[in-house]
């Protein structure tokens, strides 16, 4: 315990970060659209399903301009490391394609 204050008192700017474990399983988004105002960046991470005409908005994060930056700065060094690792990350211009049935058998109902 007395370690613990030790730790509060040298470093006083540190932050204590909670995760649950709902919030750390994630959510699967293959898809994000970006609006902006003067005052905000508006990000909202979808699911887009294959064969289905609605997508499903899973997330919506509220950023100032000052954080959107700092994000953007964040992913392009997070792109470097893995591309330093794993290699290029392939961009192809057209949009992905979905198997209308992931691949498997049909169903009937």
């Amino acid at each position: 315990m007395a370690d613990d204050n030790k730790e509060k008192k040298d470093n006083p700017n540190q932050i204590n970060i909670e995760l649950s474990e709902e919030t750390a399983e994630g959510v699967y988004a293959n898809l994000a659209m970006i609006a902006h105002s003067n005052s905000e960046f508006v990000i909202d991470f979808i699911r887009l399903m294959p064969g289905v005409q609605k997508a499903k908005v899973k997330s919506r994060i509220v950023i100032t301009p000052e954080h959107a930056k700092r994000l953007l700065n964040a992913l392009n060094d997070n792109i470097q490391r893995y591309e330093d690792t794993f290699g290029p990350i392939k961009k192809t211009e057209e949009a992905p394609k979905f198997p209308l049935n992931f691949g498997g058998t049909v169903g009937e109902a």
